[in-house]
């Protein structure tokens, strides 16, 4: 395929035991510019220790353009709306201060006691919410559907039509992991997305053979020719589908947490060389 490396973006989750300045480094070294930051680090925080003023002078130095946040959890679960306000305020004003255009949002992921029906209403009536407060920022809003068995949002097709249901202008974030375990099989991409409601694509590739309802976020490593998510056919699709926009590498293996500078930098161009030849 085709796909212009401008496109490709790296996620910090890639880098657990870098410095943000090294993970800017090795960015830097594979010929990218465009990073996800987190609030799920070892720091617990979004930057680490940086002041924004000293977070933005490393990206000027590495030329380095922040796309999203990751990640408003659980966006969607009403019970925390007033904890999880407090931290979509703290994201989307970290956002304003490095020049990010997104936040991601996902829903809750954790054993739930509420029907069907209440879990559609609470995700509507959250949409709404955090639309308005997005708004207030500037900042996009992008959902993320969680593919899990036990995810409150696992659709993407279905969230979609929650968006626009509710007359928001957020999109969605089509992870290939998540789609592959919610939305099965890859023939049905064009009438499972919407490729205009696309705001990023996740990557990450899977090597673990166990039934897909078993796998974890442990299992996302890199891609390779031995991806059982068919990650490589997932992006074929979405080129297909006329998406010109961003794809972002996601891998959460605990395993990435041993890999060096030289590790990462190796996998990342292995990742995009495999994609696009």
């Amino acid at each position: 395929m085709n796909i212009e490396r401008s496109r490709f973006c790296i996620n910090r989750k890639i880098a657990p035991s870098l410095t943000i300045e090294e993970f800017f480094q090795v960015v830097q070294k594979c010929g990218l510019n465009k990073v996800e930051i987190r609030n799920d680090m070892p720091s617990g925080k979004i930057l680490d220790d940086l002041t924004p003023t000293q977070f933005n002078a490393l990206a000027k130095q590495y030329h380095i353009e922040v796309v999203t946040i990751n990640a408003l959890y659980p966006f969607n679960l009403p019970s925390k709306r007033e904890q999880v306000t407090k931290m979509a305020i703290e994201m989307l004003e970290t956002a304003k201060a490095v020049g990010a255009k997104a936040v991601i949002m996902c829903p809750y992921n954790e054993p739930d006691s509420r029907s069907t029906a209440q879990r559609i209403g609470d995700t509507a009536d959250s949409i709404q919410y955090f639309t308005a407060l997005f708004a207030q920022y500037g900042i996009e809003g992008l959902v993320e559907p969680l593919g899990f068995p036990i995810s409150s949002l696992r659709s993407f097709t279905f969230a979609g039509e929650l968006i626009k249901a509710m007359a928001s202008p957020f999109k969605l974030t089509l992870d290939t992991f998540h789609h592959h375990l919610a939305e099965l099989p890859i023939q049905n991409y064009a009438n499972t997305v919407d490729i205009n409601q696309v705001g990023l694509v996740h990557l990450s590739g899977v090597e673990a053979t166990r039934p897909v309802e078993t796998l974890l976020d442990d299992d996302r490593i890199m891609l390779s020719p031995h991806d059982v998510m068919k990650t490589k056919e997932q992006v074929a699709e979405i080129e297909k589908l006329g998406y010109q926009g961003i794809y972002a590498f996601e891998p959460f293996a605990s395993s990435l947490a041993d890999w060096t500078a030289s590790d990462i930098e190796k996998a990342i161009n292995e990742s995009i060389d495999y994609i696009c030849n």
